[in-house]
Formats: structure tokens, C-alpha cells, sequence
């Protein structure tokens, strides 16, 4: 059933207090959100040994969300990231024959829709509902010309918590005139909790080919193939130390990436309806501010799989579109699945 919790998990420097809400099935699995950001905070996922294990990473009140923009390299955890997940190189694009000129946060580029991007935002809980297969509804108007991204949007993300123990995030939107959209979940895995790092995990991803990128991490246009190459995960290994690569999907009906912790036998599968995934192994907080349960994240905290179109897309013709024309609709549909990898 869905619980909602009748205490403030923060508020707004505007002083709009920020709502909590918690998603339980039959399985004891919860899933704990908060409207900052239309941010998961918590996803609790029930073991063979009838323990718990907190598999995303986070931090114990809002404050230290809205501080942690501050950060050098600011996280992200858990939010949903808009209008453009990933980078768009030198914040700029064309559309309908005009240049559009978006505000730069990241050098002379624009990264995860901007400086006050969907994540920053404290976004609307529309609907829920209660019983088998929980869900919330959260909802975000962004004005024509935010961050100078053309069209009011009109955006939903519904989580919904099924009793297979599956997260399903389903995104919809409208706009009033031709705009670009790229969405994204940004939630931090660790299935074995906080306390440590990912890199005796296994990562599985299901892609023959990956984007190339240039010194800035912007897409060059160019697709590479993985075989023979450090990004090679067909076959399980443990995650990489170090990797902020795109890789594109082989098919939208398989499982597009998985992750593995022999530790407590927890498998997490993740499938979508997007062209790409991106993977990301980071979480670093710089010694700044307590994560949950008082972890000091480092940049092997946890690993982020970042289902969505090509970054820098609008730019390259070869890349699927990212164009969202007034009267049409985005439809972006992602699955994290937990499962004993015996199931």
C-alpha cells in the first residue's frame, strides 16, 4: 500500500515544504521518495536471510540533497534529470532553422538540463494509488525559455512499485511549441548497502556498440564498437573503476543492463524502451556531507544506469531525435527489477 508520512522531509530555501512518500508491497520491499526533484531516497529490498538492504544511495534529509549542488562535482542522487539528461556541447543546438542558446553549467557546455534544472525542482504529487502495484504520480510545469529550453512543458513521472519487487518509472509530456527532451533516472545502485564500494559487483550491459567522446566526455558522432575493449560487458565482469560512457542498446525487449552482488545474492535487472544507457560509477561527496547511515561516499560508492537518448543528440543527425514537437508525446518507460539470481 502507499503511506504517506505525516512529517516534512524538508523545505523548499523558499520555505515550501518538501512531501515524503513511501511505497510498500506484500515482500516488505519500500521505496521512499520525496517531491524535491521527484527523488527516490531510499529503496529497501528484502534478502534470502530475511535482512534488508538499502541498494540506492542518498542522504537523511532534504537540506543535504539541496547543499549537495554545491558540491564540486554535484551527484544527483536519486532525482529525476531534465529537460536534457547528459551534455550538450557548447550549450547550444538548432531547431527549426533557429539557434537556441541555453545557459551553460559545465564549462562551456550544458549538463542535466542546466543550473536549476527538474532536479532542483520541488515538483507536484498528482495522484497515487493504493493496494497491489503502489504508485505516485508527481508532476512539473517548466516554463517556456527555462534555462532559454523553448516550450512550456508539462512533464508526469509515475513510480510504481510492483509486487515482482520491480521500480517502474514511466515518464510522460506535452509541450506548447517544438522543444528537445532527453529524461532520465538518476539513482546510485550498491546492493550491498552503503558502507561500500561496487567494484566487486558484476556489471552486465547489453550493448555491442558505445559512443565515442572527446577529452570533454561530448559525443564526437562517431559509434564504436565494444569487442575486444574495456567496454566489453556482454559477458558479466566486475565494475569498472572508472567509467561516464553512453553505450547503445541492443534491444528494447531484453534486459538492457544488470548488476550483481554475490555477497547477498541480489541481482538488479533494468529494462527500458530508450536507445541508451549510461553508466556512471561515482558518488563521491568530498569528505562534505554524511550520506545515509553515515557513509562517506567515495567515487566507487555506487553505479548509475542512466536509461535515455544519446547525450549531445540534438547535435548529431545520426543519433536517434530528440526533438519533442508541439501535439506529440513523450513516452520513456524504465524497469529496475530486484531478484535472488537463483529466481
Amino acid at each position: 500500500m502507499t503511506h504517506y508520512i505525516n512529517k516534512s522531509f524538508g523545505t523548499m530555501p523558499d520555505g515550501e515544504d518538501i512531501q515524503f512518500v513511501m511505497l510498500k508491497n506484500a515482500n516488505g520491499m519500500e521505496v521512499q521518495l520525496m517531491s524535491y526533484g521527484a527523488t527516490v531516497t531510499a529503496i529497501k529490498v528484502p534478502l534470502e536471510n530475511q535482512s534488508m538492504v538499502d541498494v540506492v544511495l542518498g542522504f537523511e534529509n532534504a537540506a543535504s540533497y539541496i547543499d549537495s549542488y554545491n558540491l564540486p562535482s554535484p551527484p544527483y542522487f536519486g532525482t529525476i534529470v531534465g529537460r536534457y539528461a547528459g551534455r550538450i556541447n557548447e550549450s547550444t543546438f538548432e531547431l527549426n532553422g533557429k539557434t537556441i542558446q541555453l545557459n551553460p553549467n559545465h564549462g562551456a557546455h550544458v549538463l542535466h538540463g542546466g543550473e536549476d534544472g527538474f532536479s532542483k525542482k520541488n515538483w507536484k504529487i498528482v495522484n497515487s494509488k493504493q493496494g497491489i502495484n503502489s504508485a505516485v504520480t508527481l508532476s512539473y510545469t517548466s516554463p517556456a525559455n527555462e534555462e532559454n529550453f523553448p516550450g512550456t512543458l508539462e512533464v508526469n513521472v509515475t513510480y510504481t512499485l510492483t509486487e515482482s519487487n520491480e521500480l517502474k518509472v514511466e515518464y510522460s509530456a506535452t509541450t506548447s511549441e517544438d522543444t528537445i527532451l532527453n529524461l532520465t533516472h538518476h539513482s546510485y545502485f550498491n546492493l550491498d548497502g552503503h558502507q561500500e564500494g561496487i567494484t566487486q559487483q558484476e556489471l552486465f550491459v547489453n550493448a555491442e556498440k558505445v559512443i565515442e567522446k572527446d577529452h570533454q566526455n561530448i559525443p564526437t558522432g562517431r559509434v564504436l564498437p565494444v569487442a575486444g575493449t574495456p567496454f566489453d560487458f556482454s559477458t558479466s565482469k566486475e565494475c569498472p573503476i572508472s567509467i561516464d560512457d553512453t553505450f547503445v542498446l541492443s534491444s528494447s525487449e531484453e534486459v538492457a543492463a544488470s548488476l550483481y552482488s554475490a555477497k547477498n545474492n541480489l541481482q538488479l535487472l533494468v529494462y527500458t524502451n530508450q536507445p541508451g544507457v549510461h553508466i556512471y560509477v561515482g558518488g563521491n561527496c568530498f569528505d562534505t556531507i554524511s550520506g545515509k547511515e553515515g557513509a562517506n561516499y567515495h567515487p566507487l560508492s555506487g553505479i548509475c544506469f542512466e536509461t535515455q537518448n544519446f547525450p549531445d543528440a540534438p547535435n548529431h543527425v545520426e543519433f536517434p531525435s530528440a526533438v519533442l514537437k508541439k501535439g506529440e508525446h513523450y513516452n520513456h518507460r524504465t524497469i529496475y527489477k530486484f531478484q535472488s539470481k537463483s529466481n
